[in-house]
Formats: structure tokens, C-alpha cells, sequence
């Protein structure tokens, strides 16, 4: 089965010409922050991001949309300010946008052990959020069980987003207790040594690369940090047969 990965969006239609390029893919993950372009007219992006919907909706193909921060900000119920990059104009609409179409996002989505996400899930935040692993008085949860955390965290994501809203003192995002659409990587890291690394690769997006490190020189082939689509030479992930690799379009 071949799984193609796609990072952040913020209004780009480069995406279609990965799926152009990739016909022959069984599923097709968008990592998430469809909005919040700061080149790309607002108009633009909302036409892109219902394009997006079509096409998961039209297609054969197994297509998963998770949830980014540019996203969250507009999202129903959201009662903060908005974030760097926020489009006051344009937030009514978007939040209409993703409130007519809700059901077809998550939090995370896994294959084989490999966990997607927009930013990365840390094992303490796990902590924080559902109690200690394999405490029955709690949710149970166990990292032996990664596939039902996932539907735990997309459970909460449909009916207690508050939970992934920003934590921590730091602007950056850069605080291993983050949530999974705002940790960056030197904290996801940090949080997973030993404990979740061992368990699951995980595939994110969130924050700038130059490029997408295949070789897993800095990350131990744990991670792939796949945030590249603003480059001259964008890069997706492609998943097959228990392999990855980058595709340059």
C-alpha cells in the first residue's frame, strides 16, 4: 500500500499536483493548516481548502485531513485571539468553512506504527491530558495501544477541542507538555526519548524545513518533519512498502 504524506498547506495548490502525480496512491494524508497564507489572497485559500474537501469527498482514494494550529483558531467555539498569521477579514468565512465541514477532519491519524499529526504528540502531554499510562481509574491508555490513543486524542478533537488549544510560556510553541497541533521538534523529542520514540515513527509538519531529512541524520529515522511546501523545491512524504521516501515536485 502506498501512502503519500503532505505538509502544510496555508492556501498552496501545489497539492494537486502531487495527487496528479501520485494516481496510483491508496491514502493521502494532509497534515493540516490549510489558512493563514501571507501572500495568498484570503479568497484564494478558501476556494483551495473547499477543493480540498471536494477531493476527499470525490476521490477513491483513502484521504485523512488533520487538524493544524492556522486551522484551530477558526475553529467553532474558539474564543482567544488569534495567532501570528490570523486573518480577521476572512475569519468568518473560514470558520463557516470548517463548521460545515468538521466531520471530516481528526487529530492524528496511524498506519503500521507509524503516527501522523500537524505538529507531534508527546508522551507527556499524554500524560497530562489522560492520566497516567495504564491506570485503570483513568482512560487505560497504554503506548502498547498506540491505534486506540489516537482514537482517544480524535475523540477529544470532536467533542473537547479546548484540550489542544496553546500551553506553556513559551511563543514559540518549543515546551515538551505542547499539544499535538503546536509542539515543535526539539521539545517533541525531548518529551519521547526512550518511551514513545521506541513505540511509533511520527510524520508532522508545523515548522519550516529545508528539506525533508530521509536519512534521519538528526532525528534517528523517528520523525520526519515534512513542513517543506513553501521551498523553490517543495517536498512531500511518500509510505510504501515499509519505506519512505521524499518526492520533489
Amino acid at each position: 500500500m502506498k501512502t503519500i504524506i503532505i505538509g502544510d498547506i496555508h492556501g498552496r495548490s501545489v497539492w494537486k499536483q502531487i495527487v496528479e502525480k501520485e494516481k496510483d496512491a491508496h491514502q493521502i494524508v494532509f497534515l493540516g493548516d490549510y489558512f493563514d497564507s501571507f501572500d495568498i489572497k484570503g479568497v484564494e485559500q478558501l476556494h483551495n481548502f473547499n477543493e480540498i474537501i471536494k477531493f476527499k469527498q470525490d476521490t477513491n482514494q483513502d484521504v485523512r485531513l488533520l487538524f493544524g494550529n492556522h486551522d484551530y483558531h477558526y475553529m467553532p467555539g474558539f474564543k482567544g485571539i488569534g495567532y501570528s498569521g490570523y486573518q480577521p477579514a476572512m475569519a468568518y468565512q473560514f470558520r463557516d468553512a470548517i463548521s460545515q465541514n468538521i466531520l471530516h477532519f481528526q487529530m492524528c491519524y496511524m498506519f503500521d506504527d507509524v503516527v501522523c499529526s500537524h505538529a507531534g504528540i508527546s508522551y507527556i502531554w499524554l500524560k497530562e491530558v489522560f492520566g497516567l499510562e495504564n491506570d485503570e481509574s483513568e482512560h487505560n491508555w497504554s503506548i502498547d495501544r498506540m491505534d486506540e490513543v489516537c482514537d482517544l486524542v480524535n475523540g477529544y478533537f470532536q467533542y473537547k477541542p479546548q484540550i489542544f488549544e496553546f500551553f506553556g510560556t513559551n511563543p514559540y510553541g518549543d515546551d515538551v507538555y505542547q499539544t499535538p497541533i503546536w509542539i515543535r521538534p526539539k521539545s517533541l523529542m525531548k518529551a519521547n526519548k526512550n518511551i514513545l520514540n521506541k513505540k511509533i515513527i511520527q510524520v508532522v509538519g508545523h515548522t519550516q524545513q529545508n528539506q525533508i531529512d530521509i536519512k534521519g541524520k538528526t532525528t534517528g529515522g523517528r520523525y520526519y518533519f515534512i513542513d517543506t511546501l513553501d521551498n523553490k523545491q517543495p517536498q512531500y512524504l511518500v509510505y510504501e512498502n515499509k519505506q519512505f521516501k521524499a518526492e520533489t515536485i
